[in-house]
């Protein structure tokens, strides 16, 4: 006799569940930024070429073996990166969609695994007194698994932690490069 009830409780308590993960953000956005002793030219190539980029990126060291290939033009508008690796770096493919030299670079992300995702990327510098102040930064749509997920984990913390660490690097490979 008090098992209907258990099942009604469990499917009002799944019901406001589902009400919770539907009523989340449906964008997202993360960004971390840092300040460079170098002048925007310096910083903006580091980010300009994809293969420069390799270099700072805090994914690509989470897998060594990662295969990594590019198409279209060297650097700026058209540049593409293919990436395949393990589980933590996954199988994506990034394009630079908007190039302005020392202002902004935007990139189109597409993840295909361990996630489907398109988002975009954007890097913008800021120049005063010969530092550039670099930001980092991703957003995009956030799907109804993606909501969930956002319910049990802090995707801006540990994105953004990504970031601060690719930032540090970019800072020192710019700084060096400034000096020489």
């Amino acid at each position: 006799m008090i098992l209907p009830y258990i099942l009604i409780g469990i499917a009002v308590l799944i019901v406001i569940f589902l009400i919770v993960i539907a009523m989340q953000a449906s964008d997202f956005r993360t960004a971390r930024s840092t300040t460079i002793a170098a002048p925007p030219e310096i910083v903006f190539a580091q980010v300009n070429d994809l293969r420069k980029m390799d270099a700072w990126s805090p994914w690509m060291k989470f897998d060594p073996a990662v295969k990594i290939t590019h198409e279209g033009a060297p650097t700026g508008l058209g540049a593409i990166e293919i990436w395949s690796g393990n589980n933590r770096v996954g199988e994506g493919r990034m394009t630079i969609i908007e190039s302005r030299p020392n202002e902004l670079i935007r990139l189109k992300l597409e993840f295909m695994r361990p996630f489907k995702a398109t988002n975009t990327g954007e890097f913008t510098f800021n120049t005063q007194n010969n530092q550039t102040t670099v930001t980092w930064a991703m957003f995009g749509p956030r799907n109804f698994m993606s909501k969930a997920m956002g319910l049990m984990m802090n995707f801006d913390k540990m994105i953004g932690g990504q970031f601060e660490k690719g930032l540090a690097e970019l800072k020192t490979i710019a700084e060096r490069a400034a000096k020489a």
